[in-house]
């Protein structure tokens, strides 16, 4: 492989419905840094249906093309299209990196991606950097957590990884960048559909996603049980926090993993993170280190939680929490 061919970043920008995740903002950022350091360009595979309005949006995060594919057949995600879609892109343009987003869609389409073009896919990435030799080193949990280990992908290109939502800072806008629109026509093999959408139905959910919250109360397995959670929920629903949890109470039953905290996880950033029977496993503290503000509830004064804590309650949670919802309630 003639590696000199490849050159650029692309991101594919996750949307749905027309509405750009968050994720995708999270990549350019990271792109237009990595593509500053290799003096190299980005540019944002945007997939969809009537969404070419949108495209400058993009810019001001740091695109510097937008390849909008704006076609019927990528109106509701699907894997075949999106796939085919972004198959020719990459063959067409050669990327030197390609960066997705690990969300359900991107788990979905980075291994199918990797197939098609015979190069290797880093799932799940925590770390993205630049090595001296310009390869792109690429950072993500192994053996359950215990370890991290960085990847490089030298023999074959694009470079792929499926990044984590939450772990990338999302950039400042600028809505005063420059940068191109181009529409871009896919030559679809529609013999090859073989799953068409029918109908979508949405669970009805007034949870906020976890890694938007500004408020977090998490709960470990110091809580107990049921009904130590219920607890938090009162304590969160006094201050206006969504609940969340360590692995511990996922494995448990308690609490569905979209609202897991840690490297197997969801890593979140809120204002205030309140850490209620959680020791502070590596595991966790990795998902939530970067929290501006975090309240450490702990029976053992000796729990690893209370080293990264700015402030720290040594005391049974299940006797403070009630005390501390009601004096909130108060207030």
């Amino acid at each position: 492989m003639d590696k000199s061919q490849y050159k650029d970043i692309y991101v594919f920008i996750e949307q749905r419905e027309g509405t750009v995740q968050n994720v995708a903002f999270e990549l350019l950022g990271k792109a237009k840094e990595l593509a500053s350091r290799l003096n190299e360009k980005v540019y944002a595979m945007f997939l969809g249906q009537n969404i070419s309005n949108k495209a400058s949006e993009l810019i001001a995060y740091g695109a510097d093309t937008v390849l909008c594919i704006d076609a019927p057949e990528l109106g509701v995600y699907n894997t075949e299209p999106y796939a085919q879609a972004i198959a020719q892109i990459i063959c067409d343009r050669k990327p030197a990196i390609v960066l997705i987003g690990a969300t359900t869609i991107g788990r979905d389409l980075g291994p199918r991606l990797s197939a098609r073009i015979n190069t290797g896919l880093t799932a799940d990435c925590t770390g993205l950097d630049i090595s001296e030799e310009g390869n792109l080193l690429m950072t993500r949990p192994a053996f359950g957590g215990n370890l991290m280990a960085t990847i490089v992908c030298k023999e074959h290109r694009p470079q792929m990884s499926t990044v984590r939502p939450g772990v990338m800072l999302k950039g400042e806008r600028d809505g005063s960048r420059n940068g191109d629109v181009e529409q871009v026509t896919i030559s679809f093999d529609k013999s090859k559909f073989r799953v068409r959408i029918l109908k979508s139905v949405k669970e009805e959910k007034n949870l906020i996603d976890i890694t938007d919250a500004k408020v977090l109360v998490s709960g470990g397995r110091g809580v107990g049980d049921a009904e130590g959670f219920r607890k938090l929920e009162k304590l969160a629903e006094t201050i206006g926090a969504e609940v969340s949890s360590s692995r511990a109470m996922v494995d448990a039953g308690i609490i569905p993993h979209d609202r897991q905290v840690g490297q197997t996880g969801k890593t979140v950033r809120p204002d205030l993170y309140f850490a209620i029977g959680i020791s502070g496993a590596i595991q966790h503290l990795a998902g939530m280190e970067e929290s501006d503000y975090i309240i450490a509830i702990n029976k053992d004064k000796s729990a690893p939680i209370f080293q990264c804590a700015d402030l720290g309650i040594v005391g049974n949670a299940s006797q403070i929490i009630p005390l501390l919802t009601e004096k909130l309630a108060a207030k």
